[in-house]
């Protein structure tokens, strides 16, 4: 009477199946761990990016030094402001385009635009990038001052 069991290739090959989908499942979990820090990250530096973005006449300069001093003249949690005495940052202002309306004015000469060039004739705007680089990320703002 012959008995039904596996064979050594039949277990063998299971044991090659199951350790070809552990090793699948272990790559997709480092590679979700890596795509969250990254997010987690990129997170966290567009909250620092918020401190400009809350205040239109900060950040049009360049400045070096930890992230507190940065911020050194916003109104902070003390928590916040412990946390960000161990942040070492570079806040970058890149000056990309001044549009200055006087051309504008000059340039158009019909009479349905005479009201415009009288009210708008001294505006000039200021497209500008302001950058914060940290030791491990970097963020952006595209930034228009009047």
């Amino acid at each position: 009477m012959r008995r039904a069991a596996f064979t050594l290739i039949e277990v063998m090959i299971a044991v090659m199946i199951i350790s070809v989908v552990i090793m699948a499942l272990l790559q997709l979990f480092a590679n979700n761990t890596h795509i969250f820090s990254s997010l987690e990250k990129k997170t966290q530096t567009n909250q620092y990016l918020s401190f400009l973005v809350t205040n239109p006449q900060y950040g049009y300069e360049d400045k070096r030094g930890t992230l507190y001093d940065i911020v050194s003249d916003f109104d902070l949690q003390d928590e916040l402001r412990h946390e960000l005495k161990n942040i070492k940052a570079e806040l970058l202002y890149k000056e990309l385009e001044v549009i200055d309306l006087k051309e504008f004015a000059a340039e158009t000469n019909s009479s349905q635009n005479e009201e415009f060039q009288e009210t708008n004739s001294d505006m000039v705007f200021e497209i500008g990038s302001s950058v914060i680089k940290l030791e491990k990320s970097s963020g952006a703002l595209l930034r228009l001052r009047l």
